[in-house]
């Protein structure tokens, strides 16, 4: 009789893993018809990126989280100087300094690394809190949520001033997810909920009032981004224009592998939703979607089943991220949603992002493992 392997994982989470890598390959392939001729090696290096990816996700997987959650602290330290270092040794691409360049390697965005950092840390913090405090009266909750807004504080105003605006939203619901799960009192939402409004709109209505005094507050890089924001639902720019045309026209078997009808600027990442869709139609984005929410559900499901309360916490973290980065990315596709630069998890092209996504998965698989032994 064979010994049953101790590093086993649920095989629905793999086979999604596999599909994930198999349209993001090929899709990626398809875009680069649409690139410049120094970018038609993407597909390969996102299958390269895939298998150092999956390499690293059962190391992770066989080596456990305690080393990892043991150093979150210094992880974290580590994040926030790369992150820091941007301004002085980053990359600028599109008057952005989020890279660094890496000769043979390419480009590396540390932004994208501390998210699962963040993931990391706080689930760790929140665990400690409870562990300290088994019915913490407001004030200690108070002291515990100040603690937490100057962890996510920090790579904030350094991603922001980047600049990465759409990162730094990631950090933030990545961190109300969290909380919200962790079973804090619902009073310091409602406040976030109120404070966050004020903000809001005191800056829109700034905006809308004296576009001037606005740039003399904020910045002209803030501005524009603002700008940006607000003009997506006039539906005219010229990506999105034709990223629409290129999914509408594709009907419900698509155009077929290799044929996008129409250019439109970043196929390979933020639109890259759009030459799968023109490629393989409505029935293509109906299995790639149902595929996308099947995998979250597993997700939550794996949450909902462990007796860990740090990996419920730092599952429900991945989770908040994925499909707000999913939605958003789909969406803004779709004109519904405003362009902001947020790429679809395990399906753009993007070798950091990509790593970022398969530590995930690895900390997912570790997960998955310990809820299968614990079960049988």
């Amino acid at each position: 009789m064979l010994k049953k392997s101790k590093y086993q994982v649920d095989p629905f989470l793999l086979a999604c893993m596999v599909l994930f890598a198999i349209i993001s390959v090929m899709t990626i392939f398809s875009a680069q018809k649409l690139l410049a001729d120094n970018m038609q090696d993407l597909a390969f290096k996102q299958l390269l990126w895939y298998l150092v990816g999956f390499i690293i996700a059962f190391f992770i997987l066989k080596m456990g989280t305690t080393y990892i959650l043991k150093n979150a602290w210094i992880l974290y330290i580590i994040g926030n100087i790369t992150l820091f270092g941007l301004f002085f040794f980053g990359k600028e691409i599109n008057e952005a300094k989020c890279w660094y360049s890496l000769p043979g390697i390419g480009t590396i965005q540390p932004s994208e690394f501390m998210k699962i950092i963040l993931i990391i840390l706080i689930g760790k913090l929140i665990q400690e809190f409870h562990s300290h405090y088994t019915n913490p009266t407001l004030w200690e909750e108070f002291l515990f949520l100040l603690k937490i807004v100057g962890v996510v504080l920090i790579p904030s105003i350094l991603t922001f001033l980047q600049p990465d605006t759409g990162v730094v939203l990631i950090y933030l619901l990545i961190t109300i997810v969290m909380l919200f799960v962790s079973g804090i009192r619902y009073r310091w939402f409602i406040l976030l909920f109120i404070l966050l409004s004020v903000s809001v709109g005191s800056i829109l209505l700034i905006y809308f009032l004296n576009k001037d005094l606005f740039i003399q507050i904020f910045g002209t890089s803030f501005f524009l981004r603002v700008d940006r924001l607000l003009d997506w639902s006039n539906g005219t720019g010229f990506q999105l224009q034709y990223g629409m045309t290129a999914i509408g026209s594709a009907g419900l078997l698509g155009h077929g592998f290799l044929h996008t009808p129409i250019y439109f600027p970043e196929p390979q990442t933020d639109f890259i939703f759009a030459v799968y869709a023109s490629n393989f139609g409505f029935i293509g984005s109906i299995f790639l979607l149902s595929l996308i929410a099947f995998f979250d559900i597993k997700l939550i499901n794996m949450a909902i089943k462990t007796n860990s309360t740090i990996y419920k916490y730092m599952i429900s973290g991945i989770v908040g991220m994925l499909i707000y980065q999913q939605f958003q990315n789909i969406g803004m596709t779709y004109g519904i949603m405003p362009i902001t630069g947020i790429t679809l998890p395990f399906i753009s092209y993007g070798g950091s992002s990509l790593l970022s996504y398969m530590i995930m998965a690895g900390i997912i698989f570790r997960i998955s493992n310990e809820n299968i032994r614990y079960t049988n």
